[in-house]
């Protein structure tokens, strides 16, 4: 049963009605300094996630080639062109019915599917709960989600809680993936996936928090290689050491 996944689901589907309901009571400045919390709270789950790494080395490679990678092959661009489309399908049947012009809706809608359904802390939560069975990362980040829902719902109407649909078909498919790749794995080898997982959210963190720009869509590749290079970190460096 994936518990994290349907909780993070029904987070953003109640926190886009939520906020499209009473929006009009937040001011400006209240919504910025959540903005601020959240990057906070995304900051302090990758320091815990970062914490019991086994092999520091490899993390920090994973984390460079996959980031190479994902640039290489422009994943943030494919990323947002999918968002783009997805966004053209939303709008045949729902018309905007916040405030702002179509163009900055559009723009803003496209902003809020990437953040839900490419975000680098939402993959890497499905994966550990489909490795491990723990939802405890993504129950952590529902709680985020529901007020970021809120508040985007209060700017663009319960649309939002629309996105909540191809949110949930990405992660369960992750979700599968997952339970294909446990048999290969290894305690220190999911001690350095959690560990490059907490480098994607201190990443996010600092995004939110407009602090520094990270590519963090360019960087979800970083996922995928961890893996590998700490079990070859593992398997063949590590003996040469001793």
């Amino acid at each position: 049963m994936p518990v994290g996944i349907i909780t993070n689901t029904c987070a953003i589907l109640l926190g886009g009605i939520v906020g499209a309901i009473g929006g009009q009571h937040m001011s400006a400045v209240f919504k910025e300094n959540l903005n601020l919390v959240f990057s906070l709270c995304s900051i302090a789950m990758g320091i815990y996630a970062i914490a019991p790494l086994k092999n520091l080395a490899a993390v920090i490679f994973a984390v460079i080639i996959g980031t190479i990678l994902g640039l290489a092959i422009h994943l943030g661009t494919l990323i947002t062109r999918g968002a783009e489309a997805m966004q053209r399908f939303i709008s045949r049947f729902f018309q905007p019915t916040s405030s702002l012009d179509k163009p900055v809706f559009d723009a803003t809608m496209v902003t809020v599917i990437v953040l839900f359904c490419a975000s680098g802390t939402g993959i890497y939560g499905t994966l550990i709960e489909g490795i491990s069975g723990d939802p405890s990362i993504l129950i952590s980040k529902s709680i985020l989600d529901f007020f970021c829902a809120i508040i985007f719902g209060a700017n663009l109407g319960a649309v939002v809680s629309l996105i909540a649909a191809p949110f949930f078909i990405i992660l369960m498919l992750i979700f599968s993936v997952a339970h294909l790749v446990v048999p290969l794995t290894t305690p220190d080898m999911i001690l350095d996936f959690k560990a490059a997982g907490g480098v994607l959210m201190l990443a996010s963190g600092f995004r939110i928090a407009r602090i520094k720009m990270f590519p963090t869509p360019d960087m979800i590749p970083i996922m995928v290689v961890v893996m590998p290079i700490s079990w070859a970190w593992t398997t063949l460096i590590v003996p040469l050491l001793h």
